[in-house]
């Protein structure tokens, strides 16, 4: 018999692909999604961007049957578009508003009575939708194809391991440690590539040292780079110093980092950024962007050209930049580097079409990103490219994402076996004692 799940328009502006995603069931869009998501078509933002492509897909379908009457999809699934509400007059009862999401959830009921089907389930990123939905008494779930499982071992890019005092005096002597060495007492032992250990010693736990898994190697060795002062900015706690290894280390082409603000992801990024660009000259140019996600209106509303219009949403961007070059002279930051071309600002909004080789790349605010916009930011990347994803999943401004559904979080989960690929969360605030305090308890 199988199931019917209805999707509303936030599901497919969401995922545009979102119809594949539900295997060999039957998938349904009340015809009012088509009108919203052509009402959303113009729009030059994600969302338009997204509209557009369902429409390119749905139009794609239409050539392989009736939609009315439904078709088989690649997947051995069954799509159609439903036009019947029957049901209004008991959803005007019940809510006063005569309104599109009615008509949506008036054509679930329709096939929940209809019973077509052993299960219908409405999918909807929008949760009044899912609480009208429980209250009229149809089944009801977000959207979560592309959420990541969440447990208490979420990949925080590092582990602690206690070991012999031997072995961690063969650690400092000689700077590494063979994996294989320790399997033969602890067959569990696995680490993912690139992945931060801090090694205590069993007898003195106080004693420690941070090692790197070098996955090609299968050893653990000390950090090459994350000790050092870089443009007088050294690491101040374990996060921060592994941070800093993983933004140095040449070979690791992608570094994800996560925690809450005024732990140093930014100030770190730029901080690696200007001296690999600037002091070693490893890359061309430091490119610098974040998803613009207002609270009110948007970037078009502000005065000025584009610069102009950006520069409320870069400000904290400027302000680690005054911090790490030691001047309130924001005119000097805008001469001496971004003048010169070797920083860009940019929206993310012209990044796409672009192919950027050579640059070291940073993401702010990652967390507000679908996964399609990072896998979209991610394909631009050209050769010698190094680019730094960071964001705190914890403060996200999009309506359709949280903590676990968001292209960061996502991005981690899939890349942590990947040898070009690195992580760290950081816990600890180093921003102010009040900014702590803040952050731990408000």
């Amino acid at each position: 018999m199988g199931k019917t799940f209805v999707l509303d328009t936030s599901v497919l502006l969401h995922d545009p692909n979102s119809i594949y995603a539900f295997g060999e069931n039957l998938v349904v869009i009340p015809a009012v999604v088509i009108e919203e998501i052509d009402k959303k078509k113009n729009l030059q933002d994600v969302i338009g961007r997204n509209a557009r492509e369902v429409a390119r897909e749905l139009d794609y379908l239409r050539t392989k049957g009736s939609l009315s009457k439904g078709i088989t999809l690649s997947n051995n699934g069954k799509f159609k578009i439903e036009l019947k509400h029957k049901n209004m007059n008991k959803l005007n009862e019940s809510f006063s508003e005569i309104s599109n999401d009615n008509r949506i959830l008036a054509v679930a009921l329709n096939l929940q009575i209809e019973a077509t089907t052993e299960q219908v389930i409405l999918v909807s990123k929008d949760v009044i939708m899912r609480i009208k939905a429980d209250s009229l008494g149809i089944e009801c779930q977000d959207y979560t194809h592309d959420t990541i499982e969440y447990n208490s071992e979420v990949y925080k890019g590092y582990t602690e391991l206690y070991i012999s005092t031997e072995k961690i005096n063969e650690f400092y002597q000689s700077h590494f440690l063979n994996i294989s060495d320790m399997r033969k007492t602890n067959v569990n032992f696995n680490l993912f590539p690139n992945e931060f250990v801090l090694l205590r010693d069993q007898s003195n736990p106080n004693k420690t040292a941070i090692a790197k898994h070098n996955s090609r190697l299968d050893k653990l060795e000390k950090l090459h780079y994350g000790e050092e002062t870089y443009w007088g900015i050294k690491g101040k706690n374990l996060e921060q110093r592994m941070a800093l290894e993983a933004l140095m280390d040449d070979e690791i082409k992608i570094v994800t980092l996560t925690g809450k603000a005024g732990t140093g992801k930014t100030l770190l990024s730029l901080v690696v950024g200007l001296y690999q660009t600037n002091e070693i000259k490893n890359f061309q140019k430091l490119l610098i962007t974040k998803p613009v996600i207002p609270v009110g209106r948007d970037i078009g509303y502000l005065p000025g050209d584009k610069d102009e219009k950006l520069r409320p949403w870069v400000q904290p961007i400027y302000d680690n930049l005054e911090l790490i070059m030691g001047t309130k002279n924001v005119t000097k930051i805008d001469d001496t580097l971004i003048g010169m071309n070797r920083i860009e600002i940019e929206a993310m909004t012209y990044i796409r079409g672009r192919s950027i080789p050579n640059q070291f790349i940073i993401i702010d605010e990652a967390q507000n990103l679908t996964k399609h916009e990072i896998k979209t930011l991610i394909t631009r990347v050209g050769e010698g490219t190094k680019i730094v994803l960071m964001g705190d999943t914890e403060q996200i401004d999009h309506p359709y994402l949280d903590s676990v559904c968001n292209g960061l979080s996502y991005t981690v989960s899939k890349l942590k076996d990947q040898s070009i690929a690195a992580h760290v969360h950081f816990k600890k605030v180093e921003r102010s004692s009040l900014a702590q305090l803040a952050a731990e308890i408000l």
